[in-house]
């Protein structure tokens, strides 16, 4: 048997650590049919099981940060993975673990998207100020990129929840607790203007054009966080990974359907 062919046909490995979303419309398995569609394989660790339609979130059950740290070493133990992407985490707890891991598996390039806590009602012992502390101080440090709507991070500053560094943006502050770079859509470039901008740790500074979506969308960044995620996995740098990916969400944005009563979701299959 020829090695080297076998190894060739191996696609990218990307590891993905979130919630079962069983509407298909955000994590996973929408991650997984992104990936796919990308060229790349998709191995998973479920931090999560939501109740969940295209129109709300009725409940929440988080996997015990035992069970997150236990399936996602037995993948990476097994197979080379060449990226991870981190959706919503719910549990100091599995930060925690995340955070280990990341720490134990840094030469893999890790994407982090960061996205709105849910209701706090919809979790037992559910503390979304705790939760955000740990990720910040925990699994920034050991992030690649982070990627994060513009209009998030301007809430969290409102309210207090960048406090802790001497930033003067909500990005800086990000960059401050130890991100290496920062992507974020719907960022004013200009009056009347969005953009997606990148921000690194020595003050780089790259921007692209950003169109707000024609309807409302679940889960609007994430094929671009799973996008970045697997040309990372094929090793291309950030700067370049982002500029790549970039031509991917504008063409799934562009294409998506209300199967139901609620949102319309993305559509992530292959035209």
């Amino acid at each position: 048997m020829n090695i080297n062919a076998v190894q060739a046909s191996i696609p990218p490995l990307v590891l993905i650590f979130g919630p079962f979303d069983p509407s298909g419309s955000s994590s996973l398995p929408a991650d997984a049919v992104t990936c796919a569609a990308l060229g790349c394989h998709a191995l998973s660790t479920l931090t999560a099981l939501l109740v969940q339609d295209t129109a709300s979130t009725e409940d929440i059950q988080p996997v015990a940060a035992e069970l997150i740290d236990d399936q996602a070493r037995c993948l990476l133990e097994d197979m080379t993975v060449n990226a991870i992407k981190v959706g919503s985490l719910y549990t100091t707890e599995s930060v925690s673990a995340l955070a280990q891991i990341a720490a134990d598996y840094s030469h893999v390039p890790l994407v982090l998207h960061l996205t709105s806590f849910p209701d706090e009602t919809l979790i037992t012992d559910f503390d979304a100020e705790d939760v955000q502390l740990a990720l910040f101080e925990l699994l920034l440090p050991q992030t690649d990129i982070v990627v994060v709507d513009h209009n998030l991070l301007a809430r969290w500053q409102s309210h207090g929840a960048l406090m802790g560094t001497d930033a003067d943006t909500p990005v800086e502050a990000l960059l401050q607790f130890g991100a290496k770079w920062v992507l974020t859509s719907g960022a004013p470039l200009r009056p009347g203007q969005g953009s997606y901008l990148l921000q690194g740790q020595d003050k780089q500074t790259f921007n692209w054009p950003w169109q707000a979506p024609p309807t409302r969308l679940n889960d609007a960044d994430g094929p671009l966080a799973c996008a970045i995620t697997a040309q990372l996995a094929r090793g291309l740098d950030v700067q370049k990974a982002v500029d790549t990916a970039l031509s991917l969400p504008a063409s799934l944005v562009s294409r998506s359907f209300q199967p139901g009563m609620g949102h319309r979701l993305i559509n992530r299959s292959t035209p």
